[in-house]
């Protein structure tokens, strides 16, 4: 089925404060296509249940950072009078649609997802992997079609999610007629963004690994980690000739400068291959590669910072924005809702046709 609306859904599991990693992935695009114009409606999800999938043990670590979620969206422009921000565990037609959809996906299919298997081995459930965290493929099916989303934007590691999104929206069109839309990709067109490596060089960000720059970090706090940041570690004298492969201020650099950042922070060079040139011949440091990644990264961020600073003096503001944009992910799921029960025929009560069709059998009967 074909949407005639563009509707974004996406969204971030409240389990920590958001890092620049998700700023590059998917925040900064979703401010752009916020501003764009181009879209009906969007909506933005604090995916409290799922995260409570693997946090079942620890609900307050998800219950305390739902306002570090949502004041982290607002600090970098999201705007709620344009933007749908809601709680999922608030909206349970999520629950509903998932559970009809887990009609339609064997286990088998689950267990081939590759999101699925990276993440279970991350997590190495000692008792056993809980069947809500082996099924968080369903729900957020679930969660992209309930709104009918033509677009999602995700990084890279999603796109085995949304390939079984469509597998699902296939089967139950295929199944019980033309209802739900087939939604689209939207990877962040920078190859530096699509999994921005943690300080240490690790391949993922992760609050568990301890190698995240948040948004919300100070000045301070930034300076800190950029000055620790792995590099290349063959680089041992300036006169050594630098390596670019697995350096991690330089793969910050792709992902964050431009030359305006040059002009105003490093003017001797023109743009970054004239800097990444001079760091592969040698003759260029890593402390002037990064004080130079902090001045860019501070351009950025500190405005970021003032935003965070002044909604956090708003809380009780901020819990209001989540209410009016639950309220309005309710109103849009019930409508998708509605159509999947008559689609599936179990609207009991609203079909006037059943109902008149079952009290004329049971009346021949007498």
């Amino acid at each position: 089925m074909e949407s005639k609306e563009k509707v974004i859904l996406t969204g971030d599991r409240p389990t920590g404060r958001l890092h620049i990693g998700h700023y590059v992935g998917s925040l900064r695009r979703r401010v752009e296509l916020q501003n764009s114009g181009e879209y009906d409606e969007i909506f933005i999800m604090i995916a409290d249940a799922q995260a409570l999938t693997d946090n079942f043990d620890n609900p307050e670590k998800v219950r305390q950072n739902i306002i570090e979620v949502a004041l982290d969206y607002l600090s970098v422009g999201i705007n709620p009078e344009r933007t749908h921000i809601f709680v999922q565990s608030a909206v349970p037609e999520l629950t509903e649609l998932s559970f009809y959809y887990m009609n339609l996906v064997t286990v088998q299919r689950l267990q081939r997802n590759p999101t699925v298997k990276t993440e279970l081995e991350m997590r190495n459930f000692e008792g056993g992997t809980p069947t809500g965290f082996f099924c968080y493929p369903i729900s957020q099916a679930a969660d992209i079609t309930l709104f009918k989303a033509t677009t999602v934007p995700v990084g890279e590691d999603q796109k085995p999610m949304l390939e079984l999104t469509n597998e699902i929206v296939r089967r139950f069109n295929h199944i019980y007629g033309d209802t739900l839309v087939e939604p689209q990709i939207l990877l962040p067109d920078n190859a530096a963004c699509m999994r921005l490596p943690g300080t240490d060089g690790k391949a993922k960000m992760s609050k568990s690994l301890g190698n995240c720059i948040y948004l919300s970090d100070s000045a301070k706090e930034l300076k800190k980690k950029v000055n620790s940041m792995f590099t290349d570690p063959q680089h041992l004298t300036i006169e050594s000739p630098g390596h670019l492969e697995g350096n991690t201020v330089f793969t910050y650099l792709d992902a964050f400068c431009t030359d305006d950042d040059f002009a105003q922070f490093l003017p001797e060079y023109k743009n970054l291959d004239e800097l990444k040139a001079h760091y592969t011949r040698g003759g260029l440091g890593d402390g002037t590669c990064k004080k130079f990644l902090l001045n860019v990264l501070n351009s950025r961020f500190e405005p970021i910072r003032e935003r965070r600073a002044q909604w956090e003096q708003r809380i009780p503001e901020v819990y209001e924005i989540l209410r009016k944009g639950t309220e309005a992910a309710r109103e849009r799921g019930q409508r998708t809702l509605d159509e999947v029960r008559r689609a599936m025929q179990i609207n009991y009560f609203e079909d006037k046709e059943l109902i008149a069709e079952q009290a004329k059998r049971f009346a021949t009967k007498q």
